[in-house]
Protein backbone atom coordinates (compact mmCIF):
# COMPACT_ATOMS: atom_id res chain seq x y z
CA UNK A 1 0.00 0.00 0.00
CA UNK A 2 1.46 3.37 -1.06
CA UNK A 3 1.55 5.94 1.41
CA UNK A 4 0.99 9.51 0.22
CA UNK A 5 2.16 12.90 1.92
CA UNK A 6 0.07 16.21 1.34
CA UNK A 7 1.04 18.97 2.33
CA UNK A 8 1.26 22.72 1.66
CA UNK A 9 1.41 26.51 3.15
CA UNK A 10 -1.70 27.63 5.62
CA UNK A 11 -4.38 28.53 2.75
CA UNK A 12 -3.05 26.68 0.46
CA UNK A 13 -6.05 24.43 0.13
CA UNK A 14 -4.89 21.13 1.21
CA UNK A 15 -7.96 20.19 3.23
CA UNK A 16 -10.09 20.91 -0.09
CA UNK A 17 -7.55 18.80 -1.72
CA UNK A 18 -7.93 15.75 1.00
CA UNK A 19 -11.82 16.54 0.69
CA UNK A 20 -11.35 15.23 -2.83
CA UNK A 21 -9.41 12.51 -2.23
CA UNK A 22 -11.75 11.24 0.61
CA UNK A 23 -15.21 11.47 -2.48
CA UNK A 24 -12.91 9.28 -4.42
CA UNK A 25 -12.79 6.69 -1.50
CA UNK A 26 -9.38 6.72 -0.39
CA UNK A 27 -8.98 7.25 3.67
CA UNK A 28 -7.21 10.44 4.57
CA UNK A 29 -5.56 10.87 7.82
CA UNK A 30 -6.13 14.85 9.27
CA UNK A 31 -2.58 15.32 10.75
CA UNK A 32 -3.52 18.88 12.38
CA UNK A 33 -6.90 17.68 13.92
CA UNK A 34 -5.43 14.66 15.06
CA UNK A 35 -2.90 16.82 17.30
CA UNK A 36 -5.55 18.88 18.15
CA UNK A 37 -7.83 15.78 19.54
CA UNK A 38 -4.80 14.11 20.99
CA UNK A 39 -3.92 17.76 22.78
CA UNK A 40 -7.91 17.50 24.17
CA UNK A 41 -7.62 13.70 25.39
CA UNK A 42 -4.07 12.40 26.00
CA UNK A 43 -3.34 12.31 29.63
CA UNK A 44 0.30 12.66 29.17
CA UNK A 45 0.80 15.25 26.97
CA UNK A 46 -1.72 17.25 28.46
CA UNK A 47 0.41 17.13 31.65
CA UNK A 48 3.19 18.27 29.07
CA UNK A 49 1.96 20.92 27.79
CA UNK A 50 0.91 22.47 30.95
CA UNK A 51 4.44 21.90 32.20
CA UNK A 52 5.75 23.53 29.29
CA UNK A 53 3.43 26.55 28.64
CA UNK A 54 1.49 26.72 32.09
CA UNK A 55 -1.58 25.13 33.92
CA UNK A 56 -4.05 28.26 31.79
CA UNK A 57 -3.09 26.62 28.57
CA UNK A 58 -5.99 24.50 29.65
CA UNK A 59 -9.69 26.20 31.41
CA UNK A 60 -11.79 23.43 32.69
CA UNK A 61 -10.07 20.64 31.17
CA UNK A 62 -10.41 22.49 27.18
CA UNK A 63 -6.71 23.51 25.41
CA UNK A 64 -7.00 27.57 24.92
CA UNK A 65 -5.91 27.26 21.55
CA UNK A 66 -5.94 30.68 20.96
CA UNK A 67 -3.95 31.09 24.41
CA UNK A 68 -1.12 28.67 23.18
CA UNK A 69 -0.62 29.79 19.27
CA UNK A 70 -0.15 33.57 20.88
CA UNK A 71 2.70 31.72 22.80
CA UNK A 72 4.14 30.11 20.46
CA UNK A 73 3.79 31.60 16.85
CA UNK A 74 6.14 34.41 17.97
CA UNK A 75 8.97 32.12 19.83
CA UNK A 76 10.99 29.85 17.71
CA UNK A 77 11.67 27.78 20.56
CA UNK A 78 8.15 27.21 22.12
CA UNK A 79 7.37 26.46 18.94
CA UNK A 80 9.94 23.37 18.42
CA UNK A 81 9.25 22.59 22.06
CA UNK A 82 5.39 21.89 20.76
CA UNK A 83 5.99 20.06 18.45
CA UNK A 84 8.62 18.18 19.76
CA UNK A 85 5.75 16.91 22.67
CA UNK A 86 3.15 16.27 19.85
CA UNK A 87 4.31 14.94 16.62
CA UNK A 88 5.90 11.81 18.39
CA UNK A 89 2.37 11.40 19.97
CA UNK A 90 1.03 12.05 16.29
CA UNK A 91 3.13 9.99 13.98
CA UNK A 92 2.23 7.06 16.46
CA UNK A 93 -1.52 7.44 16.04
CA UNK A 94 -0.83 7.78 12.18
CA UNK A 95 1.03 3.92 11.81
CA UNK A 96 -1.41 2.44 13.95
CA UNK A 97 -3.96 4.34 11.54
CA UNK A 98 -2.36 2.76 8.45
CA UNK A 99 -2.85 -0.72 10.14
CA UNK A 100 -6.24 -0.69 10.32
CA UNK A 101 -6.77 0.62 6.31
CA UNK A 102 -4.17 -1.87 5.09
CA UNK A 103 -7.15 -2.68 2.38
CA UNK A 104 -6.67 0.81 0.61
CA UNK A 105 -4.83 1.12 -2.02
CA UNK A 106 -2.94 3.55 -0.54
CA UNK A 107 -3.43 6.35 2.07
CA UNK A 108 -2.76 10.11 2.43
CA UNK A 109 -1.87 11.99 5.70
CA UNK A 110 -2.46 15.20 5.21
CA UNK A 111 -0.19 17.77 7.50
CA UNK A 112 0.64 21.18 7.16
CA UNK A 113 4.23 20.98 8.38
CA UNK A 114 4.72 17.42 7.18
CA UNK A 115 8.35 18.19 5.31
CA UNK A 116 9.05 20.69 8.23
CA UNK A 117 8.89 18.00 10.64
CA UNK A 118 11.04 15.64 8.99
CA UNK A 119 8.63 13.14 7.90
CA UNK A 120 8.88 12.89 4.21
CA UNK A 121 10.37 9.74 4.63
CA UNK A 122 7.56 8.23 5.65
CA UNK A 123 5.70 8.30 2.45
CA UNK A 124 6.18 6.68 -0.67
CA UNK A 125 5.13 10.09 -2.38
CA UNK A 126 4.19 13.72 -1.07
CA UNK A 127 2.53 16.10 -2.98
CA UNK A 128 2.50 20.24 -2.31
CA UNK A 129 -0.53 22.19 -2.75
CA UNK A 130 0.55 25.83 -3.96
CA UNK A 131 -1.53 28.96 -3.91
CA UNK A 132 0.13 32.66 -4.48
CA UNK A 133 0.44 34.28 -0.78
CA UNK A 134 -2.48 37.15 -1.20
CA UNK A 135 -4.70 34.33 -2.12
CA UNK A 136 -3.46 32.37 0.95
CA UNK A 137 -4.10 35.45 3.17
CA UNK A 138 -7.42 35.96 2.23
CA UNK A 139 -8.57 32.77 2.60
CA UNK A 140 -7.00 32.27 6.08
CA UNK A 141 -8.84 35.63 7.43
CA UNK A 142 -12.40 34.59 6.30
CA UNK A 143 -11.58 31.02 7.54
CA UNK A 144 -10.45 32.55 10.84
CA UNK A 145 -11.66 35.80 11.27
CA UNK A 146 -7.78 36.80 11.65
CA UNK A 147 -5.68 40.35 10.33
CA UNK A 148 -3.19 40.03 7.72
CA UNK A 149 -0.28 40.01 9.99
CA UNK A 150 -1.15 37.16 12.33
CA UNK A 151 -1.33 35.34 8.71
CA UNK A 152 1.79 36.39 7.29
CA UNK A 153 3.37 36.10 10.95
CA UNK A 154 2.28 32.10 10.73
CA UNK A 155 3.17 31.75 7.04
CA UNK A 156 6.98 32.68 8.22
CA UNK A 157 7.01 29.82 10.54
CA UNK A 158 6.73 26.99 7.52
CA UNK A 159 8.41 26.46 4.73
CA UNK A 160 7.99 28.62 1.40
CA UNK A 161 6.32 26.88 -1.64
CA UNK A 162 9.94 26.63 -3.39
CA UNK A 163 11.47 24.73 -0.57
CA UNK A 164 8.38 22.88 -0.25
CA UNK A 165 8.41 22.04 -4.49
CA UNK A 166 12.28 20.48 -3.55
CA UNK A 167 10.88 17.96 -1.48
CA UNK A 168 7.82 16.92 -3.39
CA UNK A 169 7.20 14.66 -6.03
CA UNK A 170 3.83 16.19 -7.53
CA UNK A 171 2.48 19.78 -7.27
CA UNK A 172 -1.09 21.12 -7.05
CA UNK A 173 -1.60 24.21 -7.76
CA UNK A 174 -5.19 26.02 -6.07
CA UNK A 175 -5.23 29.16 -7.67
CA UNK A 176 -9.27 29.21 -8.80
CA UNK A 177 -7.63 29.57 -12.15
CA UNK A 178 -5.97 26.24 -13.12
CA UNK A 179 -8.32 23.22 -13.16
CA UNK A 180 -7.56 21.16 -9.96
CA UNK A 181 -10.31 18.69 -10.16
CA UNK A 182 -8.47 16.73 -13.36
CA UNK A 183 -5.33 17.12 -11.84
CA UNK A 184 -6.37 15.28 -8.32
CA UNK A 185 -8.16 12.70 -10.74
CA UNK A 186 -4.49 12.25 -12.81
CA UNK A 187 -2.86 11.68 -9.24
CA UNK A 188 -5.46 9.15 -8.13
CA UNK A 189 -5.29 7.14 -11.28
CA UNK A 190 -0.94 7.31 -11.13
CA UNK A 191 -1.64 6.44 -7.55
CA UNK A 192 -3.58 3.22 -8.29
CA UNK A 193 -1.46 1.80 -10.87
CA UNK A 194 1.56 2.28 -8.40
CA UNK A 195 -0.25 0.35 -5.93
CA UNK A 196 -1.32 -2.55 -8.87
CA UNK A 197 2.52 -2.58 -9.96
CA UNK A 198 4.00 -2.70 -6.25
CA UNK A 199 1.90 -6.07 -5.77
Amino acid sequence: MLKVGLTGGIGSGKSLVARIFTILGIPVFDADTEAKTLMETDPVLKAQLKDAFGEDVYLNGMLRRKKLAEMVFPDEGKLRLLNNLVHPKVRAAFLEWVGRHAEAPYVIQEAAILLESGWASLFDRVIAVEAPEPLRIRRVMERDGTSAGEVRSRMERQWTDEERRKHADHVLVNDEKELLIPAILELHRLFLNENQNTQ
